[in-house]
């Protein structure tokens, strides 16, 4: 054989295996028809579950997108919480933990599903201020979602850092990444377009090629302010044909689909569970098939807002804090198993699969395991772990204490007091009141709650400490500017209480790890309760808090997220990885208990 011969059939070699690796890279094209999603080329029916990474332990980010799959998607929708990943200004994190996006859009690519990307600025979620970073809110005359230049300045750079993120995963560089969304559901928030359309070009700027498509209720007044022209329209939720007939209208020659198809529904602590009506969506879901319609299950499995990552809602009945779990009655189960909805589903989608095909496997569900009685004892007190103080003359918020989350101690003395009404309007947003160290009640915004009857003292200048719990931030609509503590003045009888001493308790890692015990002051409410417990073998859990009153829970330094005696929520997940075999440690911080409870691991919530 010549040498020119074997040299050609080298170079053939290595241009078929670099043709192969183009191949692979350019093979897939994913484009907006004028009323249908193409795939190369062709019509492309999106059916996709919703999955969250941030509340999903990421061990078990594959199992839930294998649950997915063998329900019939073809497509997970993720949100990116811009505020689980820019946890202090400037600071960005995408590699750790639950944190690590590429690793998860990796593994969607891996199983073989497509993905669309939800990635805000602002994403509602039931997120703590959906998901944008509350450090912005120490800006005094901020405005969140507009072309603030403070807040486009820090929304430019987030985009900047996750675009460097997900360009190799998107469909034009051969990753599962179709379409990313431009904000969201804008159009019950605003009517800016230029807002909309700078929000556009910023992705496009840096290098983001796919399409877009924007997401907003099915009303004329909605989709007007929402949408953008060239962008496919979603539907939160398009559950009738009179409503892609709308969005059609409105913002004709794209695609229209339902973004967010509900198969459940959120729950604020002092509810009962949310339980949606399954035959109204088994009918959605048939509608949306029969007429190949796309759509995205929100949530397919919702998984748990751990520390303190839980937002509110505010409209009607006032303030509404978000429950820790996020279970959302979805098809998947908080703990990743299949429930009756999730059966129902995986039989409806199933039926329309070509002749021949079947649906993978469900998969084995994860382990989980009760553990017998744990009994704690009180460890140390708030009062025990005071940090240095910030002095001023009137209250200072949680931002401009720059604390995003925890809580803060407001001490100051009294002059020319005997007794009288104590009033915070401004309390955000739940709080213990002192006076000379005895408790004298609760103010709770939640409730309507700000005001109370301090009791007589003899004192000639009394101590009046007001301990706040800055709970979940709004995610939603018009009071997104929701800043924690104390917002405005304190008075007695009418009277501005002046010259304050705050204390903050971010209770972060830095924090929890600090606690000394001093075996002082074990009394006064503000407590945190200890205990070990040894196991032989690791597995999920829920730990049952029925026996304490409102606080939050840390395993090995893990924090579970709020429990609160009001329910619905009794107990927490804790995922097996954040146990280890052999001895374990669970810390509990109550607010108003003071004396020593118990707790069990259960293999279920309820």
């Amino acid at each position: 054989m010549s040498r020119n011969i074997i040299l050609g059939l080298l170079s053939l070699i290595l241009l078929t295996s670099s043709g192969d690796i183009q191949k692979l890279k350019t093979r897939q094209k994913f484009a907006l028809g004028t009323t249908d999603f193409l795939l190369n080329g062709q019509p492309f029916q999106i059916i996709s579950g919703e999955l969250h990474p941030a509340r999903i332990p990421v061990e078990y980010w594959r199992h839930r997108i294998r649950m997915a799959k063998a329900m019939g998607c073809n497509t997970i929708s993720i949100y990116v919480f811009w505020n689980h990943h820019e946890t202090e200004e400037g600071v960005f994190d995408f590699s750790t933990g639950n944190r690590n996006l590429a690793e998860f859009i990796r593994l969607v690519k891996e199983e073989e599903m497509w993905m669309i990307l939800r990635p805000g600025p602002y994403v509602c979620a039931e997120w703590e201020l959906g998901g944008v970073p509350p450090y912005l809110l120490r800006i005094p005359d901020i405005s969140l979602r507009s072309l603030h230049p403070a807040y486009m300045a820090a929304a430019e750079r987030y985009m900047k850092k996750l675009a460097e993120v997900i360009k190799p995963w998107l469909v034009t560089n051969g990753g599962p990444i179709l379409m990313l969304q431009i904000e969201n559901e804008y159009g019950s928030f605003g009517n800016d377009k230029n807002y909309l359309q700078r929000l556009k070009e910023i992705w496009i700027e840096n290098g983001i090629d796919v399409p877009f498509f924007t997401a907003d209720g099915p009303t004329t007044q909605m989709l007007e302010a929402g949408t953008l022209p060239g962008c496919a329209v979603g539907l939160d939720s398009g559950s009738k044909p009179e409503h892609f007939e709308l969005a059609e209208k409105i913002n004709p020659g794209v695609p229209v689909f339902s973004s967010e198809t509900y198969p459940g529904w959120l729950t604020h602590w002092g509810e009962d569970w949310a339980r949606p009506d399954t035959s109204e969506l088994y009918r959605e879901i048939k509608f949306l098939m029969d007429n190949k319609k796309s759509f995205n299950l929100y949530v397919l499995h919702g998984g748990t807002n751990f520390g303190f990552t839980a937002g509110a809602n505010s409209g009607g009945k006032g303030y509404q804090p978000d429950v820790t779990s996020y279970d959302y009655d979805a098809p998947v189960d908080e703990q990743g198993r299949p429930t009756p909805k999730y059966m129902a589903l995986r039989k409806i989608i199933g039926s329309y699969l070509p002749k021949g095909k079947k649906l993978p496997e469900i998969p084995e569900p994860v382990p989980s395991f009760e553990i017998p009685v744990i009994g704690l004892n009180v460890f140390t007190s708030i009062w025990d772990n005071l940090p240095q103080p910030v002095v001023s003359e009137k209250p200072l918020s949680f931002e401009e204490l720059k604390q995003d989350y925890g809580y803060v101690l407001y001490r100051t003395e009294l002059s020319d007091y005997k007794k009288g009404t104590l009033s915070a309007d401004g309390l955000h947003d739940f709080a213990t009141v002192f006076l000379d160290g005895e408790f004298a009640g609760i103010l709770d915004r939640r409730e309507g709650v700000s005001s109370l009857e301090l009791p007589e003292s003899k004192s000639p200048n009394p101590v009046l400490e007001i301990f706040v719990e800055g709970m979940g931030r709004i995610n939603y609509g018009k009071n997104m500017i929701d800043r924690k503590g104390i917002i405005g003045d304190v008075t007695i009888d009418g009277k501005v209480v002046s010259n304050w001493k705050m204390y903050g308790f971010p209770m972060d890692n830095r924090f929890i790890y600090n606690l000394r015990s001093t075996g002082k002051n074990l009394t006064k409410k503000g407590l945190f309760f200890k205990a070990s417990f040894f196991i032989t073998e690791t597995a999920d859990t829920y730990f049952e808090l029925s026996n304490f009153t409102k606080g939050f829970v840390w395993i090995n330094g893990h924090n579970l997220g709020r429990y609160w005696n009001i329910g619905p929520q009794k107990r927490l997940y804790c995922p097996a990885s954040w146990m280890r075999t052999g001895q374990n440690e669970i810390l509990i911080f109550d607010m108003i208990q003071t004396r020593p409870g118990v707790t069990f691991g259960f293999k279920t919530m309820e």
